[in-house]
Protein backbone atom coordinates (compact mmCIF):
# COMPACT_ATOMS: atom_id res chain seq x y z
CA UNK A 1 0.00 0.00 0.00
CA UNK A 2 0.95 3.47 -0.99
CA UNK A 3 0.78 6.35 1.73
CA UNK A 4 0.99 10.01 0.82
CA UNK A 5 1.41 12.15 4.20
CA UNK A 6 1.50 15.78 5.14
CA UNK A 7 1.93 17.51 8.04
CA UNK A 8 4.70 15.19 9.35
CA UNK A 9 7.30 17.35 10.60
CA UNK A 10 4.43 19.11 12.84
CA UNK A 11 3.63 17.11 16.84
CA UNK A 12 0.80 14.57 15.28
CA UNK A 13 3.02 14.03 12.30
CA UNK A 14 5.79 12.51 14.20
CA UNK A 15 3.85 10.26 16.13
CA UNK A 16 2.23 8.94 13.16
CA UNK A 17 5.62 8.36 11.13
CA UNK A 18 7.24 6.59 13.90
CA UNK A 19 4.04 4.46 14.03
CA UNK A 20 3.52 3.44 10.52
CA UNK A 21 7.79 3.67 9.98
CA UNK A 22 7.55 0.87 13.13
CA UNK A 23 4.16 -0.93 12.67
CA UNK A 24 3.56 -1.32 9.13
CA UNK A 25 5.21 -2.19 5.47
CA UNK A 26 3.26 0.33 3.54
CA UNK A 27 5.63 2.53 1.30
CA UNK A 28 5.47 5.97 2.52
CA UNK A 29 5.84 9.28 0.74
CA UNK A 30 6.52 12.45 3.68
CA UNK A 31 5.72 16.19 1.81
CA UNK A 32 7.26 18.76 3.70
CA UNK A 33 8.57 22.20 3.19
CA UNK A 34 11.12 21.63 5.31
CA UNK A 35 13.31 18.27 6.13
CA UNK A 36 15.91 19.85 8.60
CA UNK A 37 12.92 19.51 11.09
CA UNK A 38 12.27 15.51 10.18
CA UNK A 39 12.91 14.14 14.05
CA UNK A 40 12.15 10.46 13.23
CA UNK A 41 14.51 8.61 11.13
CA UNK A 42 13.48 8.47 7.28
CA UNK A 43 16.41 5.86 6.84
CA UNK A 44 15.12 3.17 9.35
CA UNK A 45 13.61 1.05 7.02
CA UNK A 46 13.31 0.68 3.15
CA UNK A 47 10.01 2.48 0.98
CA UNK A 48 10.53 6.05 3.21
CA UNK A 49 10.50 8.79 1.20
CA UNK A 50 11.25 12.14 1.74
CA UNK A 51 9.27 15.22 -0.63
CA UNK A 52 10.51 18.84 -0.62
CA UNK A 53 8.14 20.65 -0.95
CA UNK A 54 4.44 22.05 0.47
CA UNK A 55 0.92 22.22 -0.60
CA UNK A 56 1.83 25.25 -2.63
CA UNK A 57 3.50 23.34 -5.56
CA UNK A 58 1.20 20.14 -4.91
CA UNK A 59 0.96 19.73 -9.01
CA UNK A 60 4.21 19.07 -9.49
CA UNK A 61 4.30 15.89 -7.60
CA UNK A 62 0.17 14.66 -9.49
CA UNK A 63 1.81 12.05 -11.06
CA UNK A 64 2.76 10.56 -7.72
CA UNK A 65 -0.32 11.11 -6.48
CA UNK A 66 -2.09 9.64 -8.73
CA UNK A 67 -0.62 6.22 -7.73
CA UNK A 68 -1.46 6.87 -3.97
CA UNK A 69 -3.88 3.99 -2.13
CA UNK A 70 -4.24 6.30 1.06
CA UNK A 71 -3.79 9.93 1.70
CA UNK A 72 -3.14 11.16 5.20
CA UNK A 73 -3.75 14.89 5.25
CA UNK A 74 -2.64 16.33 8.46
CA UNK A 75 -0.78 20.10 7.19
CA UNK A 76 -2.17 22.93 8.67
CA UNK A 77 -1.33 26.77 8.65
CA UNK A 78 -2.39 27.64 12.48
CA UNK A 79 -3.17 31.35 11.56
CA UNK A 80 -2.16 35.28 11.58
CA UNK A 81 -0.62 34.76 7.65
CA UNK A 82 -1.94 35.19 4.38
CA UNK A 83 -1.63 31.59 3.77
CA UNK A 84 -3.79 30.05 5.77
CA UNK A 85 -7.42 30.51 3.46
CA UNK A 86 -5.05 29.19 0.80
CA UNK A 87 -3.20 26.14 2.39
CA UNK A 88 -6.07 24.97 4.86
CA UNK A 89 -8.59 25.12 1.96
CA UNK A 90 -7.48 25.74 -1.58
CA UNK A 91 -4.87 23.50 -1.95
CA UNK A 92 -5.88 21.01 0.10
CA UNK A 93 -8.65 20.59 -2.53
CA UNK A 94 -6.39 20.66 -5.19
CA UNK A 95 -5.04 17.64 -3.85
CA UNK A 96 -7.90 15.55 -3.88
CA UNK A 97 -8.20 16.82 -7.45
CA UNK A 98 -4.77 15.11 -8.11
CA UNK A 99 -5.81 11.79 -6.75
CA UNK A 100 -6.99 8.73 -8.73
CA UNK A 101 -10.53 7.26 -7.58
CA UNK A 102 -9.74 4.09 -9.26
CA UNK A 103 -6.73 4.19 -7.68
CA UNK A 104 -7.52 6.13 -4.08
CA UNK A 105 -8.88 3.94 -1.26
CA UNK A 106 -8.96 6.74 1.53
CA UNK A 107 -8.13 9.81 2.46
CA UNK A 108 -7.79 10.72 6.48
CA UNK A 109 -8.26 14.76 6.90
CA UNK A 110 -7.77 16.45 10.09
CA UNK A 111 -9.75 18.91 11.19
CA UNK A 112 -10.74 20.60 14.23
CA UNK A 113 -13.37 19.88 16.90
CA UNK A 114 -13.58 23.02 17.49
CA UNK A 115 -15.80 24.10 14.77
CA UNK A 116 -18.36 21.16 15.96
CA UNK A 117 -21.06 21.69 18.50
CA UNK A 118 -21.78 18.60 21.23
CA UNK A 119 -23.83 16.36 18.56
CA UNK A 120 -21.00 16.58 16.22
CA UNK A 121 -23.43 19.35 14.45
CA UNK A 122 -21.30 22.72 12.90
CA UNK A 123 -21.02 25.10 15.42
CA UNK A 124 -22.30 28.56 13.81
CA UNK A 125 -19.80 30.66 15.42
CA UNK A 126 -17.04 28.85 14.96
CA UNK A 127 -17.80 29.75 10.79
CA UNK A 128 -18.39 33.39 11.94
CA UNK A 129 -15.62 34.84 14.29
CA UNK A 130 -13.67 31.98 14.84
CA UNK A 131 -9.60 32.76 14.45
CA UNK A 132 -8.28 32.34 11.72
CA UNK A 133 -7.31 28.55 11.58
CA UNK A 134 -10.92 27.58 12.96
CA UNK A 135 -12.63 29.76 10.12
CA UNK A 136 -10.64 27.94 7.33
CA UNK A 137 -11.20 24.48 8.97
CA UNK A 138 -14.97 25.08 8.94
CA UNK A 139 -15.10 26.07 5.38
CA UNK A 140 -12.75 23.44 4.31
CA UNK A 141 -15.40 21.22 6.06
CA UNK A 142 -17.95 22.42 4.22
CA UNK A 143 -16.49 22.00 0.64
CA UNK A 144 -14.45 18.87 0.88
CA UNK A 145 -18.23 16.75 2.01
CA UNK A 146 -18.94 17.97 -1.62
CA UNK A 147 -16.05 16.82 -3.14
CA UNK A 148 -16.54 13.53 -5.75
CA UNK A 149 -13.80 11.78 -3.57
CA UNK A 150 -16.41 12.47 -0.39
CA UNK A 151 -17.21 8.54 -0.50
CA UNK A 152 -13.64 7.86 0.39
CA UNK A 153 -13.59 11.19 3.28
CA UNK A 154 -12.19 9.81 6.96
CA UNK A 155 -12.70 12.84 8.89
CA UNK A 156 -11.04 13.15 12.17
CA UNK A 157 -11.55 15.91 14.49
CA UNK A 158 -8.99 16.00 17.70
CA UNK A 159 -10.05 17.73 20.87
CA UNK A 160 -6.81 19.55 22.80
CA UNK A 161 -4.18 17.79 21.62
CA UNK A 162 -1.70 16.51 23.82
CA UNK A 163 2.17 15.08 22.67
CA UNK A 164 5.88 15.64 22.36
CA UNK A 165 9.39 14.89 23.95
CA UNK A 166 12.99 15.33 23.35
CA UNK A 167 12.48 13.67 19.91
CA UNK A 168 9.38 15.05 18.63
CA UNK A 169 7.93 18.75 18.82
CA UNK A 170 5.36 19.83 21.66
CA UNK A 171 1.93 20.48 20.71
CA UNK A 172 0.62 23.60 21.87
CA UNK A 173 -0.99 22.48 25.00
CA UNK A 174 1.72 20.50 25.99
CA UNK A 175 4.00 23.45 25.61
CA UNK A 176 2.56 25.23 27.89
CA UNK A 177 1.84 22.89 30.79
CA UNK A 178 4.48 22.93 32.86
CA UNK A 179 3.23 26.91 33.88
CA UNK A 180 0.27 25.29 35.25
CA UNK A 181 2.26 24.57 38.53
CA UNK A 182 2.59 28.74 39.14
CA UNK A 183 -1.42 28.86 38.90
CA UNK A 184 -2.47 25.86 40.83
CA UNK A 185 -2.11 27.84 44.52
CA UNK A 186 -4.64 30.11 42.66
CA UNK A 187 -6.89 27.76 40.98
CA UNK A 188 -7.48 25.13 44.17
CA UNK A 189 -9.46 28.65 45.68
CA UNK A 190 -12.23 28.45 42.70
CA UNK A 191 -14.92 26.52 41.02
CA UNK A 192 -15.11 27.15 37.04
CA UNK A 193 -17.96 25.89 34.91
CA UNK A 194 -16.31 23.54 31.87
CA UNK A 195 -15.60 21.06 30.54
CA UNK A 196 -13.69 19.73 27.55
CA UNK A 197 -11.36 16.47 26.09
CA UNK A 198 -8.15 15.68 25.14
CA UNK A 199 -6.23 13.18 23.43
CA UNK A 200 -2.10 12.32 22.90
CA UNK A 201 -0.87 12.39 19.94
CA UNK A 202 0.39 8.68 20.18
CA UNK A 203 -3.04 7.91 20.69
CA UNK A 204 -4.08 9.53 17.38
CA UNK A 205 -1.39 8.18 15.62
CA UNK A 206 -2.70 4.35 16.82
CA UNK A 207 -6.14 5.67 15.85
CA UNK A 208 -5.12 6.59 12.44
CA UNK A 209 -2.87 3.12 12.09
CA UNK A 210 -5.99 1.27 12.60
CA UNK A 211 -8.32 3.29 10.47
CA UNK A 212 -6.12 2.73 7.51
CA UNK A 213 -6.84 -0.82 8.14
CA UNK A 214 -10.38 -0.93 8.55
CA UNK A 215 -12.02 1.03 5.85
CA UNK A 216 -15.54 -0.67 3.74
CA UNK A 217 -16.70 2.70 1.32
CA UNK A 218 -20.19 2.59 1.65
CA UNK A 219 -20.76 6.32 -0.43
CA UNK A 220 -20.67 8.24 3.07
CA UNK A 221 -17.92 10.13 4.90
CA UNK A 222 -16.57 8.52 7.85
CA UNK A 223 -16.30 10.92 11.20
CA UNK A 224 -14.79 10.53 14.45
CA UNK A 225 -14.24 13.24 17.03
CA UNK A 226 -11.30 12.25 18.99
CA UNK A 227 -10.62 12.39 22.91
CA UNK A 228 -10.97 11.61 26.13
CA UNK A 229 -14.31 11.49 28.06
CA UNK A 230 -15.58 14.20 29.27
CA UNK A 231 -13.32 15.95 31.88
CA UNK A 232 -15.11 18.82 33.85
CA UNK A 233 -12.66 22.45 34.76
CA UNK A 234 -13.21 21.24 38.07
CA UNK A 235 -12.02 17.77 37.87
CA UNK A 236 -9.23 19.27 36.49
CA UNK A 237 -8.29 21.23 39.07
CA UNK A 238 -9.42 18.58 41.77
CA UNK A 239 -6.87 15.97 40.08
CA UNK A 240 -3.75 18.65 39.88
CA UNK A 241 -4.19 19.58 43.56
CA UNK A 242 -4.18 15.91 44.74
CA UNK A 243 -1.33 14.72 42.56
CA UNK A 244 0.83 17.62 43.65
CA UNK A 245 -0.42 17.45 47.68
CA UNK A 246 -2.46 20.63 47.41
CA UNK A 247 -5.04 20.23 49.63
CA UNK A 248 -8.41 21.80 49.17
CA UNK A 249 -10.51 23.86 51.87
CA UNK A 250 -13.06 25.77 49.93
CA UNK A 251 -13.58 26.95 46.83
CA UNK A 252 -14.90 29.79 45.39
CA UNK A 253 -17.52 29.82 42.46
CA UNK A 254 -16.07 31.37 38.94
CA UNK A 255 -19.69 32.62 37.72
CA UNK A 256 -19.71 34.00 34.22
CA UNK A 257 -21.60 37.12 36.02
CA UNK A 258 -18.19 38.01 37.69
CA UNK A 259 -15.66 37.03 34.67
CA UNK A 260 -17.96 39.33 32.60
CA UNK A 261 -17.62 42.16 35.42
CA UNK A 262 -13.86 41.72 35.45
CA UNK A 263 -13.05 41.80 31.89
CA UNK A 264 -15.44 45.08 31.96
CA UNK A 265 -13.53 46.56 34.87
CA UNK A 266 -9.92 45.80 34.00
CA UNK A 267 -7.92 46.50 30.51
CA UNK A 268 -8.52 43.19 29.05
CA UNK A 269 -9.15 43.47 25.58
CA UNK A 270 -10.87 39.97 23.80
CA UNK A 271 -11.28 39.17 20.23
CA UNK A 272 -15.43 37.82 19.59
CA UNK A 273 -14.21 34.48 19.61
CA UNK A 274 -12.56 34.54 22.82
CA UNK A 275 -15.66 35.55 24.25
CA UNK A 276 -18.10 33.06 22.80
CA UNK A 277 -15.45 30.68 24.18
CA UNK A 278 -16.48 32.49 27.37
CA UNK A 279 -20.04 31.54 27.40
CA UNK A 280 -19.87 28.98 25.44
CA UNK A 281 -17.77 26.69 28.16
CA UNK A 282 -18.55 23.65 27.00
CA UNK A 283 -16.61 22.47 24.49
CA UNK A 284 -17.41 18.57 24.94
CA UNK A 285 -19.01 15.98 22.28
CA UNK A 286 -21.17 12.88 22.32
CA UNK A 287 -19.18 9.95 22.58
CA UNK A 288 -15.35 10.99 21.46
CA UNK A 289 -13.67 7.89 20.43
CA UNK A 290 -10.19 6.98 21.28
CA UNK A 291 -8.34 3.76 21.02
CA UNK A 292 -10.08 1.92 23.85
CA UNK A 293 -13.04 2.54 21.62
CA UNK A 294 -11.49 0.25 18.66
CA UNK A 295 -10.21 -1.98 21.67
CA UNK A 296 -6.83 -1.13 21.37
CA UNK A 297 -4.47 0.02 24.26
CA UNK A 298 -4.34 3.67 25.38
CA UNK A 299 -1.25 5.15 25.82
CA UNK A 300 -2.53 8.41 27.97
CA UNK A 301 -5.62 7.73 29.17
CA UNK A 302 -5.89 9.80 32.17
CA UNK A 303 -5.05 13.61 33.28
CA UNK A 304 -2.92 11.58 36.20
CA UNK A 305 -0.85 10.68 33.07
CA UNK A 306 -0.80 13.24 31.49
CA UNK A 307 0.59 15.11 34.57
CA UNK A 308 3.20 12.46 35.42
CA UNK A 309 4.37 12.02 31.09
CA UNK A 310 5.10 16.15 31.25
CA UNK A 311 6.63 16.11 34.48
CA UNK A 312 4.82 18.53 36.11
Amino acid sequence: MRLFITGGTGCIGHYLAEDLIQNTDHELFFLVRNPEKIQFDPKARSGIHILTGDLDNIHGFQDLIKTIDVAILAATIWGGTEQTFRINVDRTLQLLDLLDPETCQQIIYFSTASILDYHHRLLPQAGKFGTDYIRSKYECYCKIKQHPLASKLTIVFPTLVLGGDNNKPYSHISAGLADVVKWVNLARWLKADGSFHFIHAQDIATIINYLIHHFSPDNTTREFVLGSSKITANQLIETLCNYLNKPIYFRIPLSLTLAKFLIAILPIQMAEWDRFCLEYRHFSHNKPVNPKSFHLETYCPTLREVFKQHDI
